[in-house]
């Protein structure tokens, strides 16, 4: 089996294991939420989920990506994992402890309102929970074990789903006293605990299984390479979410009307979703995979090939959300459809947060970390200046053009660096005209619009114009992407 094949298989079963969850939860969770929640409840939902992103790439030390650089090597597999591990249980410690016993300093600092500390303070050991899951899940991935990875994935969804609407459904029916409408925000937030606890119980095998060491002097290796990879993930959480609260704390108007706001880019987001739940499936199996292959003499070709088959899947995933949009945008409800005009922008932002993925592998592979610590503060400076500018005028139609800004940024530094320090043969060229072909079919799809009379015929030309665009690719590229495949 090819390679490039492997990775294509693995990433379809951390796809189910990482993306299904999230399809899960998006095609589940978020119509029901947005339903059931107000404009306001939903904004207050989607700051704290951002906090506990912060406090995820805080305390996780980017240990993950550390384990596979040094667990990687020849017999060190072990005490990389239970030096990492140690390392997190102390950070875990200290920063949850830290949360629960000052929720009401976060809760200023991450929303409009104090009143949300007791919600702070359940996002905290959701997020210590998952912590503590993080090197299980990453030991899981070296070993090539994706189905038990995705299982576990699948089933923690499954379980706080099934809390979820026992909470929210069954506690009303049955009468009970615990449930109170008032607070429905908790009740997502208490089946996140459970279902991340499930998690951690059928994780903690591992840890059982590894003989435990700690190695003071491999532990500062691993931080010292490390801590740009931190800078790169604190850079890399203000890009993908930081937005939910600047929206919140510098629109203009009063906090229910910032909340609001904030909840509606947020669910809009979240039909864009599928785009990153593609990003995301890639870089779990490819992260691994581009370790693992460094020492092949033709590895930097395989990384060529792995990018530009990325941009085609990637185009193929911009046009389906775009051009079917009619029909995902009864995903969110109707209160929030208003900003589904921030949609085409947030999914090319993560298009180049895709290509971003596949650029950077080089300074990781050549411990250059920090060079990769430099272009993710770059970025978070440009989308922080664009929202600091920007948002009071122009609400959150300011924050997707600010994450597009960023991410086209992030991917073009990496890629004329990586050139320089670490040369990748990319296709660029071919790359750049997927991406441009696929917006100028867009761009058709939506002149065309106006013309077409029913939605069944609008539907049924985009399917066309998808069908016309992949069979141009194929044309063009047939020879090359079967010969990438053997």
């Amino acid at each position: 089996m090819s390679l490039i094949k492997k990775l294509a298989g693995e990433t379809v079963i951390y796809g189910l294991g990482s993306v299904l969850p999230r399809v899960l939860n998006f095609i589940v969770l978020t119509p029901y939420l947005t339903n059931v929640f107000s404009t306001e409840a939903y904004g207050v939902y989607g700051m704290i989920y951002a906090f506990s992103a912060f406090l995820m790439i805080m305390l996780t030390l980017r240990m993950e990506t550390t384990f596979f650089r040094f667990g990687s090597k020849e017999g060190q597999a072990n005490k990389s994992f239970s030096t990492a591990s140690t390392a997190l249980f102390v950070t875990t410690l200290w920063g949850i402890g830290t949360v629960l016993t000052f929720p009401i300093f976060f809760a200023n600092l991450v929303t409009p309102s104090t009143d949300n500390a007791i919600y702070i303070q359940l996002i905290a050991l959701v997020t210590g929970l998952d912590i503590l899951c993080a090197l299980p899940y990453a030991k899981l991935r070296l070993d090539n074990r994706p189905i038990r990875f995705a299982v576990i994935k699948i089933i923690n969804i499954l379980v706080m789903l099934a809390v979820l609407f026992f909470l929210m459904k069954g506690l009303p029916l049955m009468g009970s006293s615990f449930y109170q409408e008032e607070n429905l925000l908790q009740y997502p937030l208490i089946a996140n605990i459970v279902g991340s606890l499930c998690g951690f119980v059928l994780l903690f095998p591992i840890y059982l299984k590894i003989k435990w060491t700690f190695d003071l002097a491999l532990l500062k290796k691993m931080l010292w390479y490390a801590a740009p990879l931190i800078v790169v993930g604190i850079a890399g959480v203000v890009n993908n979410v930081l937005d939910r609260i600047l929206i919140a704390k510098f629109i203009s108007g009063d906090a229910a009307y910032r909340e609001a706001q904030s909840g509606i880019y947020n669910a809009s987001v979240k039909i864009a979703v599928l785009m990153q739940l593609f990003v995301t499936a890639f870089n779990y199996a490819a992260e691994p995979f581009f370790f693992k292959n460094a020492e092949r003499s033709d590895s930097q070709q395989i990384y060529a090939n792995v990018g530009q088959l990325f941009t085609i899947v990637a185009c193929f995933a911009f046009l389906t959300v775009l051009l079917y949009i009619d029909i995902f945008q009864y995903l969110i409800g109707s209160d929030f459809r208003e900003g589904l005009v921030i949609i085409p922008i947030i999914l090319m932002a993560y298009l180049f947060q895709g290509l971003y993925y596949n650029f950077s592998i080089w300074y990781k592979l050549a411990d250059k970390t920090w060079i990769g610590g430099l272009i993710s503060i770059g970025g978070s400076i440009i989308l922080l200046s664009i929202n600091f500018a920007l948002i009071s005028s122009y609400g959150y139609i300011a924050a997707a053009w600010a994450a597009l800004a960023c991410f086209a940024f992030m991917a073009a530094a990496s890629y004329l660096v990586g050139q320089k320090q670490y040369p990748i043969p990319y296709p660029i060229g071919r790359m750049m005209m997927y991406i441009l072909g696929a917006v100028l079919v867009y761009g058709l799809a939506k002149g065309l619009r106006p013309l077409l009379s029913h939605l069944a015929i609008v539907l049924l030309v985009n399917t066309f114009l998808i069908l016309f665009y992949i069979g141009v690719i194929w044309c063009f590229e047939k020879d090359s992407i079967q010969k990438m495949l053997k």
